[in-house]
């Protein structure tokens, strides 16, 4: 088997310390690590230096998801404790109808019987109604008709961090804000599509005011995104299905780069699904879905040039994709520089700019990506 396919290729050990624990001070003072595979260079930057990466010519697309609160903590009617996770915001969810029906993670010291109720408040409970050999439960939601769902969730539920985020003080009220893009819109995701952390209204502002494109993708980040690959052949994982959405005005405006010789960033490696399968039959299509495509090494990309993204986990199907684009070897040992350069790695750490081959009319404006 080839080693870029194999699942023991991407291991690589981070001290537990690496790990961030808690959003940098502000969200563009984060470190970038630039990387450019076609001449081996790699300069350290503060992610603000993105903006000098970025040409006049190029789309930014970002992806517009917004992390619902889908950790709710109950209570059965016997008393004892319960926790609901759920796995992703109910789509047939209306204010008018008061019930919706959910998938969850269901957590408590004995299980409750299907038909148990699982209590939020007074006027918002669970039903169990079916229980899966995978250990994922259906439950029939019941809120408020004059709050809906959404207004249920955000005034019981808690911002659901990953797990590797494990803190003594627990999800606190500063992670509603900072677990969360600043250009966030589209409420469903349980995840947020963390390289989009970095940026604020101002600095896109100063990317934009150049000319710059900013194009918008929506994909719902669901749990599956967390979901360990087991099969030492990586071909053979089944990556999860997200909810996509990608507008015409984007289309539009990737036409609109390549006619004047610029080049598509994408935020993030949901962005880059999300453009990917959208070209998965050729030209870019505007359209609504659910994306399972699944990218390794071998895969042509067809749409994104450049990639902004975070360090992800050993072992994980994000760390497949951005080995895609960049190749194995030089990702592993830019996660070296990395770890010993003190870089903090997953949701709430530091950032990568990764320059793909083409460069485009623009690349010329680009800043040198000697060491610095």
């Amino acid at each position: 088997m080839q080693e870029d396919l194999r699942l023991s290729a991407y291991h690589y050990h981070l001290p537990k310390d690496r790990i961030a624990q808690h959003p940098a001070d502000r969200r563009d003072q984060s470190r970038l690590m630039v990387v450019d595979p076609p001449g081996g260079v790699v300069s350290h930057r503060t992610f603000t230096a993105i903006a000098d990466l970025i040409s006049a010519e190029d789309l930014l697309v970002i992806n517009d998801t917004r992390v619902f609160p889908a950790r709710l903590l109950g209570r059965k009617e016997s008393g004892g404790k319960a926790e609901v996770f759920l796995l992703d915001y109910p789509r047939t969810a209306r204010p008018d109808n008061g019930r919706a029906s959910a998938r969850a993670l269901l957590k408590s010291s004995k299980r409750p019987k299907p038909g148990s109720r699982i209590l939020f408040a007074e006027d918002f409970y669970a039903i169990l109604t079916e229980e899966s050999p995978e250990g994922t439960v259906t439950l029939q939601l019941h809120y408020p008709r004059e709050s809906g769902l959404s207004g249920a969730l955000q005034r019981f539920g808690q911002v659901p961090l990953p797990p590797y985020i494990s803190r003594t003080e627990g999800t606190t009220a500063a992670d509603a804000e900072r677990y969360q893009t600043v250009y966030a819109e589209a409420f469903g995701a349980v995840a947020a599509p963390t390289a989009g952390l970095h940026f604020t209204a101002e600095l896109l502002s100063t990317i934009t005011s150049r000319g710059t494109l900013l194009g918008r993708v929506t994909l719902h980040v669901g749990y599956g995104t967390f979901a360990p690959v087991r099969d030492e052949d990586i071909t053979q994982h089944r990556i999860h299905s997200e909810y996509l959405s990608i507008p015409p005005e984007t289309v539009a405006m990737v036409t609109r780069t390549r006619a004047r010789g610029g080049r598509v960033w994408a935020v993030g490696t949901t962005s880059v699904r999300a453009l990917e399968y959208g070209a998965r039959h050729g030209a870019l299509q505007a359209g609504q879905g659910w994306c399972d495509l699944y990218i390794y090494p071998g895969y042509q990309f067809r749409v994104v040039d450049n990639l902004i993204t975070n360090f992800h986990l050993p072992d994980s199907s994000l760390l497949f994709l951005v080995a895609a684009f960049c190749g194995r070897k030089t990702l592993l040992d830019c996660y070296q520089q990395a770890i010993a350069m003190g870089y903090r790695f997953f949701s709430y750490g530091d950032a990568m700019a990764i320059i793909g081959s083409r460069q485009g009319k623009g690349g010329g404006k680009r800043t040198s990506l000697r060491q610095e």
